[in-house]
């Protein structure tokens, strides 16, 4: 057996026996429905707890939707700041009553719904490909992938397949965004997002981090860009966008100082600033909700277009800041 193989064998046996005395409680406490039990796949993200306890813990008012987190695989992830946090959630989520698996395979025979959450997008087509192949509908953390021509796999697949599948940022969701979203100033004419851009060499570089402020622009913008550009320095990147509709739409990614997220949106009837971040509560809502209608709240279009616009910033970057068409990334 491989150091590896060995190591994983052996943390898979301490969840096991270190499920005690809570974790019974937590199952005796609340029983899971016919259909509404979830597995999740990576446990080497905040994001894994977060939707557990909202699922799971009595107190959270979102644990009245009866779905229930009662497995998880931990692996897949490559990424030292990862794979380093497996340990540690898999002792965290003991309590809430979740099995610990050894496979995919074994955790899609124990569930009726996913959450895709490994960090790393480097293995989510192969992980995204067995739970789409297996006909369970499927929530996608961000990243969906570590390259746009592995998200467009993904979401053919899935339209090929007719299983649902749902991803987005859970800044999409702060409340200021949907405000605009829904008219309050009227016509949205151009926005300016910020979030933080951290890099990762083993990802395109926003799609690790600042996916979150791409996000929350075309979700304020909608579809429709045309070509992009992108200012590069160490600390900063700028990515101006042009919309079909003569809109134009800017992100900003900070790589120093406070890392906040927030904007600008211009609309008809007044300006609006974006911000403050929410939490992931309402993301989880519209999770639940996706779960019961087997509809994504997000246009798998807009999401590809977000893939797109991020990929186009690469191109750009590498070609010193030139104008790039979307239509020439795919």
């Amino acid at each position: 057996m491989d150091r590896r193989k060995f190591i994983r064998n052996a943390s898979l046996a301490a969840a096991g026996i270190g499920i005690g005395v809570n974790a019974a409680k937590a199952v005796n406490r609340q029983s899971t429905a016919p259909g509404k039990r979830v597995g999740i796949i990576g446990l080497d993200t905040s994001h894994s707890m977060a939707f557990t306890k909202g699922l799971n813990d009595p107190s959270s008012a979102l644990s009245n939707s009866g779905y229930r987190v009662t497995a998880a695989y931990p692996y897949g992830s490559t990424i030292e700041i990862s794979t380093s946090r497996i340990p540690g959630y898999i002792k965290e989520i003991q309590p809430y009553g979740v099995k610990i698996v050894e496979s995919i395979t074994a955790l899609l025979a124990e569930v009726d719904y996913v959450l895709l959450e490994t960090n790393d997008g480097n293995p989510r087509l192969a992980q995204a490909t067995e739970v789409i192949e297996a006909g369970k509908p499927m929530f996608i953390d961000k990243p969906v992938a570590a390259s746009l021509e592995d998200v467009q796999k993904i979401y053919s697949l899935a339209e090929r397949r007719q299983v649902p599948i749902f991803s987005t940022s859970s800044l999409r969701y702060m409340s200021t965004i949907q405000d605009a979203i829904n008219g309050k100033i009227g016509k949205i004419l151009g926005a300016d997002t910020y979030s933080p851009a951290t890099l990762e060499p083993h990802h395109p570089d926003l799609f690790w981090y600042g996916i979150h402020g791409v996000e929350s622009l075309i979700a304020l913008m909608g579809v429709g860009c045309k070509e992009i550009r992108r200012m590069h320095t160490e600390g900063t990147d700028v990515v101006v966008g042009n919309w079909a509709d003569g809109r134009i739409g800017i992100f900003r990614g900070t790589r120093t100082g406070k890392h906040t997220y927030g904007g600008t949106a211009y609309g008809e009837k007044g300006d609006l600033t974006l911000g403050p971040y929410n939490g992931y509560d309402t993301l989880l809502s519209k999770i639940i909700t996706f779960f019961d209608t087997g509809k994504s709240p997000v246009d798998a279009n807009e999401t590809l277009e977000i893939y797109r616009f991020m990929a186009a910033a690469d191109l750009s970057k590498a070609r010193g800041g030139a104008n790039v068409a979307l239509s020439e990334v795919g």
